[in-house]
């Protein structure tokens, strides 16, 4: 079967952000995402809960899979919504059955 190089792109932000940083996606031309919730995890401020101190809404990770060609668009709307929020965002290399869907 063929593959097609694709970027998978997962974003960790703060909940209450989610709605901006998916509209940020949309105008990027990202057609599909999955948003997930983030139980815990540490960082420079060491550890952290859903439920202790990131605050009500917690965190949620937002991953899609897009066409390389694509990516700077994506990540320069990602950059301008995670200014100035807590959040972390990674760029991996992946493969896809089907390319014309991303």
């Amino acid at each position: 079967m063929q593959t097609h190089d694709a970027k998978r792109v997962e974003i960790v932000i703060e909940a209450p952000m989610q709605r901006r940083l998916t509209d940020a996606l949309e105008a990027a031309g990202v057609t599909g995402y999955s948003v997930l919730p983030v139980h815990g995890g540490s960082g420079r401020s060491g550890p952290w809960t859903r439920d202790g101190q990131i605050g009500r809404g917690g965190m949620v990770c937002v991953i899609c899979l897009v066409a390389p060609d694509r990516l700077d668009g994506l990540l320069n709307g990602v950059i301008a919504v995670l200014e100035r929020h807590i959040g972390v965002v990674s760029v991996s290399d992946a493969q896809v059955v089907r390319a014309e869907r991303f």
